[in-house]
């Protein structure tokens, strides 16, 4: 598990809307990291990454997990 989305996750001190915020953003700069010289490799890493924000925001809002994963399997 990425330390810093495990970390997000047991945040006690702010709202679940704020924590899905906190991984959004984390998943908005791996895409925007990403440019036209990536490697077929890194690009594969970012959407793993991805993946795994988006189970993350799961245990958080089911529904909105499920929409964003429906989504990147499309």
């Amino acid at each position: 598990m990425n330390p810093q989305i495990d970390k997000i996750l047991n945040y006690k001190t702010i709202s679940i809307n704020q924590k899905i915020d906190r991984l959004l953003e984390i998943d908005a700069n791996n895409y925007t990291n990403l440019g036209s010289d990536s490697t077929k490799t890194e690009k594969e890493l970012v959407k793993k990454e991805s993946r795994f924000i988006y189970r993350a925001i799961r245990t958080l809002d089911k529904e909105l997990g499920d929409l964003f994963l429906q989504h990147q399997d499309k």
